[in-house]
């Protein structure tokens, strides 16, 4: 595809985007950017069967984005016109040259010569896009209703007092075109599809909760994969477990985390310390240890947008960079940072690939894609025998992480006790407290199964679809929060 068949459904030519990116720089930009983009959504939700909201609808627009002294700005548009971008491209400029006058600043050397930017987009080559076999754009809304029906009647198979069922199905399509000043342009379309099972039960007066999400960068193949079925029996399964369980024990212990666990803790007591926005700006535990042992050498930490139908890949990023497989930590040592094309400039580093944005309403940062610690060697079952006591951890909730100092804290959802090298009692109640570089030093084995999870990762305001996963992992210590007592179980 070239760049006047990628502009046609946009009514624009390569001569009208030449004059915008230009304008946007004339007052002292670096770099300009537009970024166009198309999305079409549809959303079911059933609350105990019966269908409590619908939404469906489609968003177009343009942002435009200019870096001029390590800084953005940004404006958006949904009239997408050369007028209404020239309009915006003068504004921007206009903010610079103030911005600029009122620090006394001189104009920075831009990063494309004028003049040249036609002949130079001649010479970005064409990059693949994945494809689902069969879109869910062309599933009519009847029948989502009737997929969202089938979560519920998986829950209800399981768990027929249930109090509450909540089934979710989700569909999405973003069609993107990035074309900068540099010369480079990349269009991509990218599918989403999810579906997700709330259940809620009681017993004696205590309420338990629990959901199951499926989903990725696919199309209707994933219901050959994961029935709706099964997505509200897994829900509700894990209810059921819940409702019968133990209070957690609250001390320090040996911790086994499940490959079913899905890489939440790596997510975020982890992942987020390597971005580079927070890892180059002293918002990170991880800065300035390039080259340094931050793990144990079973570990290696990897981010790839790359792996097929995941819920975090993409053939390019909302910066038209082209994703590819980051290896953050390998056997220990840290090795690179996730980067986007503002952290490639202020700190003259390469773009990973990993610069994302929620839509066009938006400013790209850095984001993680899919994040996930590399299998080792070590068997599942084994790790768990060799376990003489502690938690088993096969279900994470939410938590929170302080990026400065790595301190974390997060839920459990499906826990039990391990005594003996067995799992024990199903427990309820459990937070997992620690701190993620020290955790990354107390892994002392990994497994070599792998299991990912979807999900939609929050950072400053903006969502972006990611997946997380790890093996089977056990850490040596880890502080539990729970209701009781140590000397009640061990």
């Amino acid at each position: 595809m070239n760049l006047e068949t990628a502009l046609k459904p946009w009514s624009l030519s390569s001569q009208s985007i030449s004059s915008i990116l230009e304008q946007a720089l004339n007052n002292g930009g670096v770099f300009s950017e537009l970024f166009f983009e198309k999305a079409s959504a549809t959303s079911v939700l059933l609350e105990n069967g019966k269908l409590d909201q619908v939404n469906e609808g489609t968003d177009r627009g343009v942002g435009l984005r200019v870096i001029s002294q390590g800084k953005t700005y940004y404006a958006y548009t949904t009239e997408v016109t050369e007028k209404a971008l020239l309009r915006i491209a003068k504004e921007i400029s206009e903010a610079i040259q103030t911005s600029r006058l009122n620090q006394n600043q001189g104009n920075e050397k831009k990063e494309t010569l004028a003049g040249q930017w036609v002949q130079n987009h001649s010479k970005s080559k064409e990059i693949e896009s994945y494809q689902v076999k069969k879109s869910m754009r062309e599933v009519s809304l009847p029948e989502k209703v009737e997929i969202a029906k089938r979560i519920d009647q998986g829950a209800r198979g399981v768990l027929p007092t249930a109090v509450q069922v909540t089934s979710v199905v989700k569909d999405a399509l973003r069609e993107i075109l990035v074309i900068n000043s540099q010369g480079e342009f990349g269009a991509h379309q990218k599918h989403y599809f999810q579906m997700i099972g709330l259940v809620v039960g009681q017993k004696n007066n205590r309420l338990e909760s629990a959901h199951e999400v499926v989903g990725g960068f696919t199309g209707q193949e994933l219901l050959q994969s994961n029935s709706p079925e099964s997505i509200g029996e897994k829900a509700a399964e894990r209810v059921k477990k819940l409702l019968d369980a133990v209070p957690a024990p609250s001390g320090t212990l040996p911790v086994v985390l499940s490959s079913a666990a899905g890489g939440t803790m790596i997510h975020e007591a982890v992942g987020h310390g390597l971005e580079a926005d927070l890892a180059c700006n002293g918002l990170s535990v991880y800065q300035g240890k390039l080259g340094q042992k931050v793990a144990d050498t079973k570990v290696s930490v990897v981010d790839d947008g790359t792996l097929p139908e995941l819920r975090g890949s993409y053939t390019v990023d909302d910066e038209g960079t082209p994703s590819q497989r980051n290896v953050l930590i390998e056997k220990g040592v840290l090795k690179n940072y996730m980067v986007d094309r503002l952290s490639a400039l202020k700190f003259d580093i390469m773009a990973t690939g990993n610069g994302r944005r929620e839509s066009f309403r938006h400013k790209p940062m850095v984001r993680m894609t899919n994040t996930f610690i590399a299998p080792g060697t070590d068997e599942p079952e084994a790790i768990l025998a060799s376990t003489p006591k502690g938690v088993f951890i096969k279900s994470m909730g939410g938590g929170q992480v302080n990026t400065v100092s790595g301190d974390f804290v997060f839920s459990v959802t499906e826990g039990y006790l391990i005594r003996d090298g067995k799992l024990g009692e199903a427990i309820r109640g459990a937070t997992l407290v620690g701190n993620g570089p020290k955790v990354l030093q107390l892994i002392d084995q990994v497994g070599d199964d792998l299991d990912f999870q979807p999900g939609t990762c929050g950072k400053d305001g903006q969502a972006a679809p990611v997946t997380s996963a790890q093996p089977t992992i056990r850490i040596k210590e880890l502080t539990i929060g729970g209701e009781a007592p140590l000397s009640d179980y061990f």
